[in-house]
């Protein structure tokens, strides 16, 4: 004699706020992924967030329906969520903003296993990650979780306590850097690369933006100024040209030099001279810039009667005057 057995079904209606909707039959014995799964599959639409009448956003995949209160003939919202993707030197990661997992594959000690911080990872709203080797996830209540190479930014447990408020992370190539609400910073890593901020603690006050090199940071201050910490061969070191580091309004590094555009159109770099720290071959035409880019090892500005300068290594871009013609005819 066979047994038959039927599993029971459930009936969900789902919706995107376009008000496209579709309806859903799933056994009662699924899981919130197993739902999720099909109603991607439904909508040709990945990377959905579901969402229940009362405002419960069903986030863990292996939660059971029962459990997560669905019922007979509910009604769910679906809302399509942008995937965003951060890389290592050899792991990336994919997440979608205001997520409660990241997806990470690749070599395991530059990042590919997060396995270990999976549960701290909660509204998660910005992924950041060093070249060589870790990432860094701000969530929405301000604090930091990461994972990866300790010695490259993965192991934040020293300055943890400090994590708090975070407002912008940034990195070289071994270091963190994190800007609080205070306008403070906090660092982490490799300590010569821009993980030890401690000799310029007292000046990192009203901090609005970090830049970073391959291996050292420059904070711009409310006021203009600039503060430099990290390897001073790349950047780190801008006490010659610290006095006339007044009112900039934007920094851009190549892999080891730094270039401030100031209020008044003009430029000032500092860093490694070959790629890019050296400007003084091109000082007098920089006049007017109105924005700069750079590759690893070169700078290009814009002026603007619209003509470019370059200036850095001449095999990277630092050499433009085989097409200047061209950049004049634009």
């Amino acid at each position: 004699m066979s047994l038959l057995i039927v599993a029971l079904m459930l009936q969900v209606t789902v919706a995107l706020p376009s008000g496209k909707r579709n309806s859903l039959s799933i056994a009662e014995s699924s899981k919130v992924g197993d739902l999720k799964r099909l109603a991607q599959k439904s909508f040709e639409q990945g990377f959905l967030r579901l969402v229940t009448a009362e405002g419960h956003i069903l986030a863990d995949p292996n939660q059971f329906l029962q459990a997560a209160g669905l019922k007979e003939g509910d009604h769910l919202t679906a809302i399509v969520q942008q995937a965003k993707m951060a890389a290592t030197d050899g792991a990336f990661a994919i997440w979608c903003h205001g997520g409660d997992r990241i997806v990470t594959w690749g070599r395991s000690r530059s990042g590919g296993d997060s396995f270990a911080v999976q549960d701290q990872l909660r509204n998660v709203q910005q992924v950041h990650a060093t070249s060589w080797g870790a990432f860094a996830a701000i969530l929405a209540d301000g604090s930091v979780v990461t994972w990866g190479d300790p010695d490259r930014g993965g192991d934040s447990s020293a300055v943890q306590d400090q994590l708090r408020n975070v407002q912008q992370v940034h990195a070289t190539s071994f270091a963190f850097a994190a800007i609080l609400a205070d306008g403070s910073v906090v660092t982490w890593g490799e300590p010569d690369d821009g993980g030890n901020s401690s000799a310029v603690q007292d000046q990192l006050r009203n901090v609005q933006r970090v830049h970073a090199t391959y291996l050292a940071f420059a904070a711009v201050l409310a006021d203009g100024s600039v503060v430099t910490w990290g390897n001073p061969d790349l950047g780190g070191d801008s006490s010659a040209v610290q006095d006339q580091l007044r009112n900039v309004q934007q920094v851009h590094g190549t892999g080891g030099a730094f270039a401030a555009i100031l209020a008044d159109g003009s430029v000032v770099t500092w860093g490694r001279p070959d790629l890019g720290g050296d400007s003084s071959a091109v000082q007098d035409q920089l006049r007017n810039v109105q924005q700069v880019h750079a590759t690893g090892l070169a700078f290009a500005a814009i002026l603007a009667d619209g003509s470019v300068v370059t200036w850095g290594d001449p095999h990277d871009g630092g050499d433009s005057s085989a097409v200047q013609d061209q950049l004049r005819n634009m």
